[in-house]
């Protein structure tokens, strides 16, 4: 641990803006390198999120029994990143509609991960 990081940021939701602060233990003594590693993580966390709430809709999901939540959520990273590897040139929300109704396409995507 070199340094204690901070970072403030803001957003407007609905005509209020909210601002939020954020405390990190750091290695990092640069202002800049920092500011450019905390953007990366979230800029990484942000794109899964939104990936899994768009094709998948977690947000919406009302699992809660047991594990049965966290399992959903294994299972949910583990499709999505089969449909990204998968090289049809068609959205995820696209290719995981289509394995929905084609056995064919989705034996495709399943096989192409292997």
């Amino acid at each position: 641990m070199k340094a204690i990081g901070m970072v403030k940021s803001g957003v407007w939701e609905k005509n209020i803006f909210r601002e939020e602060t954020r405390y990190f233990i750091t290695s990092l003594t640069n202002a800049e390198t920092f500011a450019k590693a905390v953007r990366a993580h979230w800029g990484i966390e942000n794109s899964l999120h939104w990936c899994l709430d768009v094709v998948f809709q977690e947000d919406a999901c009302r699992t809660r029994k047991d594990n049965s939540a966290e399992n959903f959520s294994v299972i949910r990273k583990i499709a999505l990143n089969i449909l990204k590897n998968f090289p049809a040139k068609m959205s995820l929300r696209r290719k995981r509609f289509k394995c929905e109704y084609d056995a064919d396409f989705m034996a495709d995507v399943l096989l192409s991960a292997f």
